[in-house]
């Protein structure tokens, strides 16, 4: 009687524990992954942003791992993170913050500085070189390997998760995007480019043989013209993955892809009306062809969300819908075996008009319901 009175109450306890302690980070591989993708808050206001993302339950985040801002200067040792050349700084401080929430991280490598692209203006540049690209992909693994000490003793968390550049389909981050070949064809260069840069990073960070690093290459924009003489010329996903096969990409282990609306009436089972999108409701076409051209592989939403009027008049939808809406493209997500990650952009609305507005806060920090929406979901 004693020993059964012992063990229920021990079971109590056990329960109660359970009850109150944080789930810790899923890995990819036993579910799908939740978080946040959000380029400046981790980094601007930690303090207040970290306890945020504990208490949405976002089990990763990601970053952009800015190539240009830790090597404004070609370092003399690029494989090596120690060069006096890197400053390492800011992502130091964001991987040791997000290791004290047990929040995992996905780096994002993006921006090509002006001495690896050959002094032109604008990140969305490719380097002269892609060694240039693998030399520094090197360097990043190795530095957030997890066993890296620093001058101060201190070791640095682990990085496991990788992206490789951000929407290359699209010219704002990659340019040009067609190439004349002759006097009436073109060729999508940005994919042959791309499928260089993807090799370059995939082999830069395996290079440091940990077990578990994977490196997702794409991040496609949902949409695209392929129009090389209108006056934004870009790649449709689907055109940019059947581009990259062709032009020799063989090495990646996640596909990634940012599944986003067309228009404000577009729910996310709202299939689009063109055969060149690729959003969560046609989200097979894309899996569709990856297994056709790369087997089995798994796909990353690195970036989705909708925006909400107020205030984008043009393209939000309401507050409320915006909550329902995260709550049914989650559940659509977790349905499908081949999405292991989806990540929601912006935890708080940009200031600009021009800008995104999809945040779980105003700019003004007025919480939307979809904050409450997000928490909710299963993990």
């Amino acid at each position: 009687m004693f020993k059964r009175a012992g063990i229920a109450l021990l079971l109590i306890v056990l329960c109660s524990f359970a009850a109150s302690a944080r789930p810790q980070p899923a890995n990819a591989a036993g579910g799908m992954l939740v978080g946040i993708f959000d380029p400046n808050r981790p980094f601007d206001t930690p303090d207040q942003t970290f306890p945020m993302l504990v208490n949405l339950r976002a089990q990763i985040i990601r970053v952009n791992l800015e190539w240009n801002n830790v090597a404004k200067k070609r370092p003399e040792f690029p494989s090596d993170p120690r060069d006096p050349d890197y400053n390492w700084d800011r992502y130091d401080a964001l991987v040791l913050n997000a290791a004290k929430s047990k929040i995992q991280v996905l780096f994002t490598i993006y921006g090509t500085p002006r001495w690896a692209n050959g002094t032109k203006k604008g990140l969305n540049r490719a380097p002269r070189q892609m060694l240039f690209l693998k030399q520094f992909a090197t360097a990043a693994a190795k530095r957030y390997s997890g066993t890296f000490k620093r001058s101060d003793d201190v070791v640095l968390p682990a990085v496991r998760k990788w992206l490789a550049w951000n929407e290359p389909n699209n010219p704002i981050f990659l340019a040009p995007q067609w190439a004349k070949k002759n006097k009436t064809r073109y060729t999508p260069i940005a994919a042959k480019v791309y499928a260089g840069m993807c090799t370059a990073v995939w082999s830069g960070v395996h290079s440091t043989h940990l077990r578990n690093e994977v490196v997702a290459c794409g991040a496609t924009s949902p949409r695209g013209n392929n129009a090389p003489k209108s006056l934004r010329p870009s790649i449709s996903p689907l055109a940019f993955l059947a581009a990259v096969k062709k032009f020799g990409l063989k090495h990646f282990d996640v596909w990634a892809h940012h599944p986003y609306y067309g228009r404000p009436t577009d729910s996310p089972t709202t299939k689009p009306k063109d055969r060149t999108s690729v959003t969560l409701a046609n989200i097979g076409d894309l899996t569709k062809l990856l297994t056709k051209l790369y087997g089995n592989k798994k796909l990353w939403i690195t970036e989705y969300g909708y925006q909400t009027r107020p205030p984008d008049k043009s393209f939000g939808v309401s507050w409320v819908k915006q909550a329902q809406y995260l709550s049914k493209a989650y559940a659509i997500a977790r349905k499908n075996p081949r999405i292991t990650m989806m990540l929601w952009f912006l935890l708080r609305d940009e200031s600009r008009l021009s800008g995104w507005q999809s945040g779980f806060f105003t700019a003004a920090g007025v919480k939307k319901p979809a904050y409450n929406a997000f928490r909710r979901l299963p993990h």
